[in-house]
């Protein structure tokens, strides 16, 4: 499904998307109203991918949502962002919506192309949804019925807010946080200021008012109050994934564009391609870093599309690496370019302030880690330790499968950030939030690390290059991954010994002895040998 899509998407993004269209919607602050008219037509019907078929839709799964996601990025955040924010605001009806509001409203976004907005951050509730301040007043007839609900409030940096033609406004009634589905033209319903962006300035950014704003008792999302909180959280693994795969798209286009830039551009007698430290620095570790990030998104996105729905942490891993991975590799391609990455005129430019905001939106990277650490945490110790060390050894069964991928540093690794983890916790030191952050850098590597030894060893291809680059890559990826983890292990083992407490320091000299028997520094070598070798494949990349 997401090939046809995807075909359809490129025919039309190419003709309407080119780099002066691009720059100019940039400049002139604009929200290409034509453009997204034409996608969300039945020409295209590109808002079809995440609706089901009994609504009109076309049933697509995680994975092909993922797919469309990265490549609309790549083309434009901005454009891309609209179309999250009609996906988000869609969701609560989507997952809590009863059958009757389904078919109300998903009908009508599927057939009329409606563009909808998720009215949710506040000025005061950004990540701390539970802070909202907007209200829901019931309004009772005379006999005592409910019959609607009075909203009051406002809302803050919401997606599409002034150009909505349905709103999904979380606010507050007296059994809890709740939806509310809210139809542009209903009185009291305002759009606030218009925000300046660093960035995604294609896509329109509001303030939502709400001033005595009445709704029918049946606009109220499920039928039942206090059920918004479970409703947005039951989203949260997929549509952080989603922002996860605009990590990818936009940090894969910059980094295109300055492998291509790199090849024609000669300093010193030769393209700057041929510049081992251009290569590896600016353009092999961001590509793998991608690689990698986009192996653990597609397998999060197939457990999502097999039936499994605990993913919240999965979800915040694949935003965190994803979207932190595509703002280096941004950040990469802008100094690839020298000057003319830096100057307003070059789309380079532009994508990087545009990647900006993934590290933001949808939770902030922030609240991912303590989200990882927090979950992982508490898991491994519940686990005593067998979470993680059953996923090493699943790495194990896959080294012997295969041994030229990595998977054995993998499996490694995993049992270094373990005794990490159980050293603090045994210590009591995971009270501290930077411990946690520390924790949350190495479980993510380390899982994103585990996810791309498995695709290596099951023979999936690479999204660009050749199958002969998928296994350097992944050895590249599991030697980084174990300097990073051996680095987080080295830090805690730091804190240990300087707590003071007893046994502390002896805790604290035994995790340094496990992970240089797990992680020895020899575990490194051929790094650059296997870059090298990757670098070769992408100076071949047409």
């Amino acid at each position: 499904m997401s090939a046809m899509v995807l075909q359809t998407l490129r025919q039309v993004v190419g003709r309407e998307l080119t780099d002066h269209r691009i720059m100019e919607m940039d400049e002139q602050d604009a929200f290409p109203t034509e453009l997204i008219q034409k996608l969300l037509s039945p020409d295209v019907g590109l808002h079809l991918i995440f609706l089901p078929e009994d609504c009109g839709g076309l049933g697509g799964g995680a994975r092909d949502i993922c797919r469309i996601s990265e490549e609309m990025a790549a083309w434009d955040l901005g454009v891309a962002t609209a179309f999250l924010a009609i996906c988000l605001g869609t969701d609560p009806i989507l997952v809590g919506g009863t059958t009757e509001q389904k078919q109300r409203w998903l009908t009508r976004i599927a057939a009329e192309g409606l563009i909808v907005a998720y009215g949710v951050t506040e000025p005061e509730a950004g990540s701390n949804v539970a802070s909202l301040k907007t209200t829901a007043d019931p309004v009772v007839d005379a006999s005592g019925n409910v019959t609607g609900y009075r909203l009051n409030g406002a809302k803050q940096f919401i997606t599409n807010g002034g150009v909505a033609d349905l709103y999904t406004i979380l606010a507050k009634t007296p059994g809890g946080p709740s939806f509310f589905a809210v139809e542009k033209g209903t009185p009291g319903l305002g759009v606030g200021k218009k925000e300046e962006k660093h960035g995604i300035r294609a896509s329109n950014t509001t303030g939502v008012l709400l001033e005595d704003v009445v709704v029918p008792v049946d606009h109220l999302i499920g039928g039942v109050e206090g059920q918004g909180l479970k409703q947005a959280n039951a989203v949260f693994g997929y549509t952080r994934l989603m922002v996860g795969a605009f990590g990818l798209g936009g940090g894969q286009a910059p980094l295109r564009r300055a492998l291509a830039y790199g090849k024609t551009r000669e300093q010193f007698g030769s393209p700057l391609v041929e510049k081992e430290g251009y290569l590896l620095k600016l353009l092999v570790e961001p590509w793998v870093d991608l690689a990698a990030g986009r192996a653990y998104m597609e397998q999060t996105a197939l457990r999502i599309d097999g039936g499994q729905t605990e993913l919240t942490t999965e979800g915040s891993i694949a935003k965190y690496w994803c979207t932190e991975a595509g703002n280096r590799a941004a950040d990469a391609a802008i100094q690839a370019l020298g000057g003319y990455g830096y100057a307003r005129e070059y789309v380079v430019e532009k994508m990087r302030r545009d990647v900006r905001i993934t590290t933001i939106y949808e939770g902030t990277n922030e609240i991912q880690q303590s989200i990882i650490s927090m979950f992982r945490w508490k898991e491994t110790v519940r686990s005593k330790g067998a979470f993680y060390g059953e996923a090493a050894a699943a790495l194990d069964a896959l080294a012997a499968r295969d041994g030229t991928v990595g998977a054995d540093l993998a499996a490694a690794t995993l049992r270094a950030l373990n005794e990490t983890v159980l050293a603090m916790h045994q210590a009591k030191l995971t009270r501290s939030q930077m411990v946690m952050f520390t924790f949350a850098d190495m479980m993510t590597v380390a899982e994103v690390c585990a996810a791309f030894a498995a695709r290596a060893v099951r023979g999936e291809p690479d999204a660009f290059l050749p199958q002969s680059a998928v296994a350097p890559m992944s050895r590249a990826f599991a030697r980084k991954a174990a300097r990073q983890v051996r680095q987080g292990a080295e830090l805690c083992a730091g804190c240990l010994l300087a707590d003071g407490q007893p046994g502390s320091a002896d805790a604290g000299r035994a995790l340094l002895a496990q992970v240089d028997e797990l992680l020895p520094t020899a575990a490194t070598a051929g790094l650059w040998d296997d870059m090298n070798v990757v670098g070769a494949a992408l100076k071949a990349l047409a």
